[in-house]
């Protein structure tokens, strides 16, 4: 008995240690990739449980002056599906696309009806001359959702129905968020609907929603750009002459150029999420959250 028993030992130890060392389950879903946190969201409200989602750019980080980083190369080259904003925001992450990119590339703003960039160093930088802050009208976002659908239908025919759905259910609260909008929008006296940012990013914003751009406080497309003195002056002469009541500037930006035009003007910052979504769990986490935001902050600052 005493011999079977030391024979077992080893039996058992051994099933344990294979039961231990067993792989676990692959993942199951696409393997999707996004380029910022507000084309992740959208995706992930489409693909819900049937994706596997990775988002490049870090929650704040400035499109306009992303760096890839060797896992962000890695996670592109393994990507079923990559989505991009399109409208060239992504333009410093293109040679790593062009290089390593194996999965369909899609641009969730093809088909949007653009506004064209009024800023007047675009071409300087070799940027397009399309406005790519497509998110900033819910309208526009509705064309994202159907090129999300045909994308993630085409490569999961299985999972098509629920895609479908999906988008419907998501399509019908962009359309109550548009709503919203002009609600809460048109607390806002019409003669204070003026705007002034930080760089063009409003764009589709204030042409849904009725309202003015006074001036940039830096006339591009790109956060980074650096204005003239001259430049500072004439937006301060324009803030004192048309009384804008703020200037809004994005989370992701350096304050120093917008504090010094509204000290010059007697003119408040308010700062604004514009770029990125927050953190899970925040009041910016999801792309519905983030307009109802940056709705609610500007309603309150113009008022």
């Amino acid at each position: 008995m005493i011999k079977i028993f030391s024979l077992l030992i080893p039996l058992v130890l051994s099933l344990s240690l294979s039961a231990c060392s067993a792989p676990k389950t692959p993942q199951t879903g696409l393997n999707i990739v996004a380029s910022t946190t507000i084309v992740g969201d959208v995706v992930s409200q489409i693909g819900g449980s049937h994706v596997q989602l990775t988002v490049l750019y870090p929650v704040g980080a400035d499109p306009h002056t992303f760096e890839p980083r060797p896992q962000d190369v890695a996670a592109i080259a393994n990507a079923q599906i990559l989505f991009l904003n399109g409208l060239e925001l992504e333009h410093a992450l293109q040679p790593v696309i062009d290089a390593n990119a194996t999965g369909k590339v899609v641009k969730v703003s093809d088909g949007v009806e653009v506004l064209p960039f009024s800023g007047s160093k675009a071409a300087g930088q070799n940027l397009s001359t399309a406005d790519p802050h497509t998110w900033m009208d819910p309208n526009m976002v509705k064309v994202w959702v159907n090129n999300i659908e045909a994308a993630l239908s085409s490569q999961d025919p299985t999972n098509a129905k629920e895609y479908a759905a999906n988008a419907a259910n998501y399509l019908t609260q962009l359309g109550d968020l548009d709503s919203w909008i002009q609600t809460e929008v048109a607390k806002i006296p019409i003669e204070n609907r003026k705007l002034v940012t930080d760089h063009e990013n409003l764009g589709y914003f204030i042409h849904r929603y009725d309202f003015k751009l006074v001036g940039l406080v830096v006339d591009s497309l790109s956060s980074g750009a650096s204005p003239s003195a001259q430049d500072l002056a004439k937006l301060e002469d324009l803030i004192k002459q048309q009384g804008v009541k703020a200037i809004f500037i994005g989370s992701t930006i350096n304050p120093n150029l917008t504090d010094q035009v509204a000290s010059d003007t007697g003119t408040k910052v308010i700062t604004i999420n514009t770029e990125s979504l927050g953190v899970t769990g925040s009041d910016t986490a999801t792309y519905i959250q983030f307009m109802q935001k940056l709705v609610t902050t500007i309603v309150d600052g113009l008022k």
